[in-house]
């Protein structure tokens, strides 16, 4: 019955070292210095690692996983393999009752949190939106040369040869092409 620490830090620059120093009475400890949006092979090693009565041991949710859903999985998994959670900073541990309810209570306000983030930025965008605020790339052909490409590819001009002319990708030429 092991403890396995599991530290991460989003970038190169930063350091370790504060979530190690936590780490004091762990057994083994998966080091990783990646984004927590990024694939993460030392997180998949830790967790094919962990065996029936260990125990996952990390500083914060937020270290562990990138989202509720994430969160989510990455329980499932634990739950399957019969393995514990301790999170230290937020003084959760899945081993009792209580530590389960907080675990699900704390996952279910992250996810609350997503979703009224969610939805307060897609009313912004339609305020601004009604506003005039235009989303989305600029056009980069003005219409004459839209209506001029229209016609090129009309008479048999290639869509290669309309992406090398007017520098665009093959999905902007029929965009282009498309729009009226």
């Amino acid at each position: 019955m092991d403890r396995v620490g599991y530290a991460r830090v989003s970038s190169i620059g930063q350091s370790l070292q504060v979530q190690l120093n936590k780490f004091h009475d762990c057994d083994k400890i998966f080091r990783e210095k990646r984004s927590g949006t990024t694939q993460r092979p030392q997180l998949e090693a830790c967790l094919d690692y962990l065996r029936e009565g260990d125990t996952l041991v990390v500083t914060r949710l937020d270290r562990l996983a990138r989202s509720t859903l994430h969160l989510c999985r990455i329980a499932e998994i634990l739950k399957l393999k019969q393995v514990n959670l301790t999170v230290l900073d937020q003084n959760i541990d899945t081993s009792d009752a209580t530590g389960r309810l907080l675990f699900n209570m704390l996952g279910a306000i992250a996810q609350f949190e997503t979703e009224i983030r969610a939805e307060r930025q897609m009313d912004g965008i339609k305020n601004a939106q009604a506003r005039g605020v235009k989303f989305g790339r600029q056009k980069i052909l003005v219409p004459e040369q839209v209506e001029e490409m229209k016609q090129r590819r009309k008479s048999g001009t290639l869509i290669k040869t309309l992406m090398s002319d007017y520098h665009l990708s093959k999905a902007s030429v029929y965009r282009y092409l498309k729009d009226d």
